[in-house]
């Protein structure tokens, strides 16, 4: 699957998708670690994400649709935890 920078590529167990993974290449990564980031499946992003910041969550990036899969807002918990969170599109 292509991406802005490089490819990413999938991970499945038999048919199911598990994960992803792709070089963090580029001046948007300049600054950003070497880590791995929990995605977790949520009814509605949007809505997910105001409760979060309302409980002190904030948003390192906005809401943003990714074609065939979904959309996806990268949050920092108020502890500091980062972690994904997508609404899957629909099958």
């Amino acid at each position: 699957m292509p991406v802005p920078t490089g490819t990413y590529w999938l991970i499945k167990s038999g048919d199911a998708l598990v994960g992803g993974l792709f070089v963090m290449a580029g001046a948007e990564f300049k600054d950003v670690p070497e880590h791995w980031l929990t995605y977790v499946a949520v009814d509605d992003v949007d809505a997910r994400l105001e409760k979060a910041r309302a409980a002190g969550a904030n948003t390192d990036r906005a809401p943003f649709d990714v074609p065939g899969v979904g959309r996806i807002a990268i949050v920092q918990l108020p502890g500091g935890a980062m972690m994904g969170w997508m609404t899957p599109a629909a099958a």
